[in-house]
């Protein structure tokens, strides 16, 4: 029998240095491996390019141009004022845009927690812990944490999806 545990950094190693060499380059190696450090630096670029020219970002975001599809990192926006979902990189996720994000919830009732990301200064991340779908032909509902932001009057948030037994 394998040891799953004993077999995690050594598939952590093997994830991140593919990760590395096609981070930003519009992967769609959907099961390749993600990390925290890489939701979080690109939703750092997400919020440069919303504050930088928020059309144009949101157009890159839908795209999933620009960097901003990398494997299962993709961008989502949610207008503060409404709560409509406006972008997704996910194209699994098209179907929402235009639909109210706060009244969404994952098979175990959990939230986006929109209402309260946008209560908080802009910058401020909240880390959101959901399962969804992941990007691509598998859709089965995955566990995913999101790096959520308020910028402007948007909140964008940067996922990444972790499992280990597939």
């Amino acid at each position: 029998m394998i040891n799953r545990c004993r077999l995690l950094p050594i598939a952590a190693a093997a994830g991140l240095s593919l990760a590395s060499t096609s981070f930003g380059q519009g992967t769609t190696d959907y099961d390749a491996l993600r990390t925290a450090d890489q939701a979080k630096a690109m939703l750092a670029k997400a919020v440069a390019a919303v504050k930088a020219d928020k059309a144009n970002a949101l157009d890159m975001f839908n795209k999933g141009e620009g960097g901003f599809r990398d494997g299962n990192l993709t961008v989502e926006c949610f207008n503060v004022s409404d709560g409509k979902f406006v972008a997704t990189g996910n194209p699994n996720s098209k179907k929402y845009l235009g639909i109210d994000g706060r009244t969404f919830k994952d098979a175990h009732g959990s939230s986006l927690r929109l209402d309260e990301v946008a209560k908080k200064p802009e910058g401020e991340i909240t880390i959101v812990d959901v399962e969804l779908p992941k990007p691509g032909p598998d859709q089965r509902p995955v566990p995913k944490q999101n790096y959520a932001t308020k910028v402007g009057d948007l909140i964008c948030s940067v996922g990444y999806f972790y499992w280990y037994n597939r």
